[in-house]
């Protein structure tokens, strides 16, 4: 498995040029509903749908409460479930306020399965618009296992490999 990356211009702003750069941009091939993967875990792990579904459901309502009140949640192999805030910087402490949170959001950090999932998969770029795609020695992209390819420090916004903002 390797996980998909485009190239996408961007304009960063952290200077007064707001310079377009070109950077990996992470690409998925579809979306996986929330019935389809009931009937995955459903037939992984040998559990009626219903009292799949009844988990998942109670755990989504739980992970509300908790995160809700300001709670880190640890869900074992799956990670770490955390709340998060994006704010504008200031130049004196008391003039951060709540007005200059410009986003709520809860974070998942990868646990111990997810993560060798990651480091053991490559990733690959895949052609938009009918670019062509310059060869790597015919391998078709960095595949060796690093999982975090050229360019991850790239700053491209919300795909962040430790943390990954789900809301």
């Amino acid at each position: 498995m390797a996980f998909r990356y485009v190239i996408k211009k961007r304009v960063f702003g952290f200077d007064e040029t707001k310079s377009e750069k070109y950077v990996a941009a992470s690409f998925s091939i579809g979306e996986i509903g929330f019935d389809t993967l009931c009937n995955q875990v459903t037939k992984q792990g040998m559990a009626p749908r219903g009292v799949v579904k009844m988990v998942m459901d109670g755990l989504i309502d739980a992970l509300c409460t908790y995160v809700s009140i300001g709670t880190t949640v640890k869900l074992g192999d799956f990670g770490t479930i955390r709340p998060g805030l994006n704010c504008k910087s200031q130049e004196e402490a008391k003039k951060v306020t709540a007005d200059s949170i410009y986003r709520q959001k809860i974070i998942l950090t990868s646990g111990k399965l997810l993560k060798a999932m990651i480091k053991s998969s490559g990733v690959t770029r895949i052609s938009t618009n009918g670019e062509e795609i310059p060869s790597d020695n015919g391998n078709g992209g960095n595949t060796g296992g690093s999982g975090s390819g050229s360019g991850s420090g790239s700053g491209s916004g919300d795909d962040d490999q430790e943390e990954n903002p789900l809301g």
